[in-house]
């Protein structure tokens, strides 16, 4: 574990979702979700290749944003350029997706009572806690992820969706964003995440960086010495050492 120092305060810490509060292999939930999508929309004259072709397609226009406008425009703006304006006439059948069918893929995702703890004790220390998920989901489906993490969206003072959000990691905006909207300062915030290039992004605005290793992404196998890193366990010991808790209170 990296030491810090006793005089470092922190007015928040950010949490990603995927891999992180909610323990999963990204690779088998994506896999899970997108042939559940591909069902869903098969019968409606979509075929299952392109499609997820095109949804790939798509976020990467989110993730390349540069801020003028919404993800979420961004998203149907490329969608309508694949399919043509009528297929946006079909924005009520992806939303009912995530009402229904995508609710299955839970069974493919953990629960860390660790995590969830974590996040309460932080709430009940006065610690500003904010959701910092890659803002590519529509809220009702972040909203269900919460949930299936074991949390409820109001444990949280912010979480990003592509409604709100017009930047996406690992864009170091994305986490500008965020400290301008909720009035932070990134150089008294902490970043929580499982990904070595999505998450350690939030450094370069001057922002701590924790990496849980549970459920760990490295594809491009980035030096990561420089960050602590460790269990959920371990980032207890690590809150449990900053300045922003008094004498008299305990996160564990």
């Amino acid at each position: 574990m990296t030491e810090i120092s006793h005089t470092e305060k922190l007015q928040a810490v950010f949490f990603d979702l995927d891999g992180t509060l909610l323990p999963m292999d990204q690779d088998v939930f994506v896999k899970d979700y997108f042939s559940r999508l591909a069902a869903k929309a098969a019968p409606h004259g979509y075929e299952p290749k392109k499609l997820i072709e095109s949804i790939w397609k798509c976020t990467g226009a989110m993730v390349k944003n540069d801020g003028c406008q919404s993800n979420e425009k961004v998203f149907w703006k490329a969608f309508a350029g694949i399919y043509g304006e009528k297929a946006l006439e079909d924005v009520g059948l992806f939303e009912e997706f995530y009402e229904n069918e995508f609710q299955e893929a839970s069974s493919v995702c953990g629960k860390n009572e660790k995590a969830i703890q974590i996040v309460k004790n932080l709430k009940d220390a006065g610690v500003r806690v904010v959701l910092a998920t890659n803002p590519i989901f529509p809220s009702i489906a972040t909203q269900s992820r919460i949930r299936w993490a074991g949390l409820e969206p109001q444990d949280f003072e912010f979480y990003t969706t592509y409604e709100d959000s017009s930047f996406s990691k690992p864009n170091p905006a994305y986490f500008q964003e965020i400290c301008e909207k909720r009035g932070l300062n990134p150089a008294e915030c902490l970043m929580v995440g499982n990904d070595a290039k999505e998450d350690t992004a939030a450094a370069e605005i001057g922002m701590k960086v924790f990496l849980v290793t549970d459920c760990l992404i490295n594809r491009e196998n980035a030096d990561l010495s420089a960050y602590p890193q460790g269990s959920f366990e371990d980032l207890e010991n690590y809150l449990s050492q900053m300045s922003m808790f008094s004498s008299s209170v305990k996160i564990s």
